[in-house]
């Protein structure tokens, strides 16, 4: 099954409990890793209100961890990563 589908709601994936948001520098983090080949794969949505709109941005990166920990890490250090260098242009 591809990662999409799992990522986006099809399938029957195995449904975790969303992760606990993390707020920087006026953005929401959501931290979504997945098992993909029987590990986590690094995954998450940047959201932030833009203009009255909200709006989102999701990544996936190759970065896979044994540990649904390391993800979740590796995820939030993306994310900050991504706000640092692109701001809201990351929603063009």
């Amino acid at each position: 099954m591809s990662f999409w589908k799992k990522l986006f709601g099809g399938g029957a994936a195995k449904e975790e409990p969303p992760l606990d948001p993390v707020e920087y520098k006026g953005f929401v983090i959501r931290p979504a890793p997945f098992v993909e080949g029987g590990q986590y794969q690094t995954c998450g949505i940047i959201a932030k209100e833009v203009g009255g709109e909200t709006k989102e941005h999701r990544f996936i990166r190759a970065d896979r961890f044994a540990s649904k920990d390391d993800a979740v890490d590796i995820t939030l250090r993306k994310a900050r990563q991504l706000i640092d260098e692109q701001g809201e242009r990351i929603f063009g």
